[in-house]
């Protein structure tokens, strides 16, 4: 379910797998007799010397941070990886590498929809895991969008004096009972597939290609179909380029990903609250010491700007800065240069 690549002369682009054998404890007191995570590195690691930023990818993304953020992210982009280390790992719970639901349990079966809850702090403390392996005692820019987001900010929560700089796009310190919501109704389209828990990593396409167009109607907005979808002809009845669009979105998901790891990770972002077992939300984002700059999305109905600016409010000394797109939450897959 995942990529190989090559290494070239200047720096690493291939896919790296660690395997820790160390007991791994989640939140809701799961226990996995050792984690495998999956990786990119690009470019080259001196301690001290090297300048690291850390990508946490969102829902559906893959380590591979130059694919899907290519905007900012290669040779010649704002992080290049001749002059920076670039570290981007595939978040527990996905199915690119990662200990997730096409991993197998200590029964030595696919763990598939029995595969247990985990939480962005669970994926966070993996993402510690995997850094103490590599030996990087500084971080210099942690960054991360949606699903992405809420793992920076809970490992910049939990390893304060880790990093230097902290960059939260389109995210929140806690799922709201709307994105909660959304994330129901396109599960509800997995269950609704006849397929669903028969035991093969190929069940609930269907129903995953429903659930991804059900998530794209959050992720974009009005205004975003009006420009992308608009129909041309004003005598047409059927066939509209929105509805082949949603198709085609569906079909495109169900081709990469697996609805298990889909049903896996947006639980995951359901569980997302910074505050539980800390004392409250205000009280845990007053630990973030790292220098952080928040940014929202004007059109973002999935994670509005209100959620941007209490991270704003209550993370000590943050800036917040707003990107103005049609595309809706999607806008910072999109809006690079406003980006950079």
């Amino acid at each position: 379910m995942y990529s190989n690549y090559i290494s070239s002369d200047k720096f690493y682009t291939h896919f790296n797998i660690l395997e820790d054998q160390a007991q791994f404890k989640t939140e809701g007191g799961f226990e996995f007799e050792g984690l495998t995570i999956g990786y990119h590195a690009y470019g080259n690691y001196q301690p001290v010397k090297s300048k690291v930023i850390w990508v946490c990818h969102a829902l559906t993304g893959s380590s591979d941070v130059f694919d899907w953020w290519s905007g900012i992210f290669g040779e010649g982009k704002l992080f290049d990886p001749n002059e920076y280390y670039i570290i981007c790992a595939n978040a527990l719970g996905s199915s690119y590498g990662t200990t997730g639901p096409l991993s197998l349990a200590k029964n030595k079966a696919l763990y598939l929809n029995d595969f247990p809850l985990v939480t962005p702090r669970d994926m966070a403390r993996a993402h510690e895991v995997l850094r103490k392996r590599l030996g990087i005692d500084k971080v210099d820019v942690l960054i991360g969008a949606s699903l992405g987001g809420q793992q920076a900010v809970e490992w910049a929560i939990e390893e304060p004096v880790l990093f230097d700089k902290l960059v939260l796009i389109a995210t929140n310190a806690k799922h709201s009972p709307y994105g909660i919501a959304y994330n129901e109704s396109q599960r509800m389209a997995l269950y609704a597939d006849a397929t669903y828990g028969k035991g093969s990593i190929d069940d609930a396409k269907d129903g995953l290609k429903i659930a991804r167009s059900i998530a794209m109607i959050s992720y974009r907005s009005y205004a975003g179909y009006n420009k992308t979808q608009k129909e041309e002809s004003l005598n047409k009845i059927d066939d509209f380029k929105a509805s082949s669009y949603q198709r085609y979105q569906g079909e495109k998901l169900a081709k990469r990903f697996n609805a298990y790891a889909y049903e896996s990770l947006s639980k995951s972002m359901d569980a997302h609250n910074v505050g539980r077992d800390r004392g409250g939300v205000i009280h845990s984002l007053a630990k973030i010491k790292a220098k952080t700059l928040v940014i929202g999305i004007d059109s973002d109905g999935l994670f509005p700007l209100n959620e941007q600016l209490l991270l704003k409010e209550y993370i000590n000394g943050a800036q917040f800065t707003s990107i103005t797109s049609d595309f809706g939450h999607d806008g910072f897959l999109v809006e690079n240069d406003q980006l950079i």
